[in-house]
């Protein structure tokens, strides 16, 4: 299936409705796996015809029109829910798949965003296939845009998703009530908290930052916030995201080479998306309980604030760092955490706490990054010089890799003066 053209107005208003085309469609027939695939049909109908004819006035009711069609195509096709299906239509309101007007809405599909982020979070599916089903239904991604993000071949993506599809068929169209939508609501943050992070800093391949895979984990997490305005994890989630991401500018240099936190030009930051995540930071610390998004952003908020690297209150993230690892003991916390104790209390005293984390982080190669970082600062160039090469072995990331050799290269020069 091609992608959607590369005109980001029309993808993001294409893939902006996808959530109310495909909850319409799931609500009325009950068919995810069908209903999904007749909505990507819909929306790559509309990519190929709007650009020439543009927009309709009602491209909501558009797109469900025409993927009602493909829909009702579809379930002819299978002879044993034709029955089924017409006794639906014969149940189903006249004006149910026609939008509301301007300045209408119809309850139902409010919260078809959410809706559909706890279906593709459902508890059955494994975290790698959330990813995946949530991209595809509530991001509007083709199978073949998913398969890039991931560098694994569309097959073996189309697989995935499937899969996961047949897993959730029959699932019933609502949100889950009770502690089971708290629970589920964690699973949809932690799942776009990982399409956020892929995207940011990509785990392998030749580009650093994957935007589309940025863009469309701030995008949803807007949606979601829209809904739940007052939740602290959302807001909290959306400001780390938004303060992460406004560093992006300053990110690469001139031919794409990973220039670090305390290396980067912060005039290049930008400076609307920052003033934004700064005001979103108050707000989710004022809504209890604080866990570990509004953490996470509220130290991303005193890197932000610093006009300088050597201006960062490193105390207080420290002491933020403290309260996260209490709240959410994860090895890359407790990582960041060693960074924070290096830039307080000295280098000798964050390698110390690097060995205690060598059990939990095993090879990975930022543990061999943060370490080389230390030893360079404590003054063991051949140590940092070794650790930095490890890490580049260990590192899938092609701007990783390079930005390691050269800080190795680097140290074996000075060595050989």
């Amino acid at each position: 299936m091609p992608s959607l053209p590369s005109n980001a107005p029309l993808e993001d208003l294409l893939r902006g409705h996808t959530p109310q085309v495909l909850g319409a469609l799931v609500r009325r027939y009950g068919h995810f796996d069908l209903a999904e695939e007749a909505v990507q049909e819909a929306l790559l109908a509309a990519a190929e015809q709007w650009p020439r004819q543009g927009p309709p006035d009602n491209p909501r009711g558009w797109l469900i029109r025409v993927a009602s069609r493909r829909l009702t195509d579809l379930l002819r096709s299978e002879e044993a829910r034709r029955r089924r299906e017409e006794t639906a239509a014969a149940l189903t309101p006249r004006d149910a798949f026609t939008a509301p007007a301007p300045g209408e809405s119809r309850a139902p599909s409010e919260d078809d965003t959410l809706t559909l982020l706890f279906l593709c979070c459902h508890p059955e599916l494994t975290p790698p296939a959330q990813v995946a089903l949530t991209l595809r239904a509530v991001g509007g991604l083709t199978t073949a845009e998913i398969a890039r993000a991931h560098l694994v071949p569309e097959a073996t993506m189309a697989q995935r998703i499937s899969r996961a599809k047949q897993k959730v068929r029959g699932v019933r169209f609502r949100q889950p009530s009770g502690e089971d939508r708290d629970e589920r609501l964690a699973a949809v943050l932690q799942v776009l908290y990982l399409i956020f992070n892929e995207g940011y800093t990509a785990t392998s391949g030749a580009d650093l930052h994957r935007a589309d895979l940025a863009r469309e984990a701030i995008r949803l997490t807007r949606a979601v916030r829209r809904l739940l305005p007052t939740d602290g994890a959302v807001t909290g989630l959306l400001a780390l995201m938004l303060l992460t991401e406004a560093r992006t500018p300053a990110r690469t240099g001139p031919h794409g080479e990973l220039v670090p936190l305390d290396e980067q030009d912060r005039t290049r930051w930008d400076r609307a998306t920052i003033t934004e995540g700064l005001r979103l930071v108050e707000e989710a610390l004022a809504q209890p309980p604080v866990g570990a998004y509004q953490l996470q952003a509220a130290i991303a908020a005193l890197h932000d604030e610093a006009e300088r690297a050597d201006a960062t209150d490193w105390p207080q993230i420290l002491a933020l760092y403290e309260l996260l690892v209490q709240r959410a003991p994860e090895p890359m916390a407790r990582l960041g955490r060693t960074v924070a104790v290096a830039m307080v209390h000295g280098p000798d005293a964050g390698l110390r706490e690097l060995c205690a984390l060598e059990g939990a982080l095993g090879d990975h190669h930022r543990l061999h990054a943060v370490r080389a970082h230390l030893l360079e600062r404590a003054g063991d160039r051949e140590g940092a010089r070794d650790a930095f090469a490890l890490a580049a072995r260990r590192t899938l990331s092609a701007p990783e890799m390079r930005y390691l050799r050269a800080r190795a290269a680097r140290l074996g020069e000075r060595d050989a003066d």
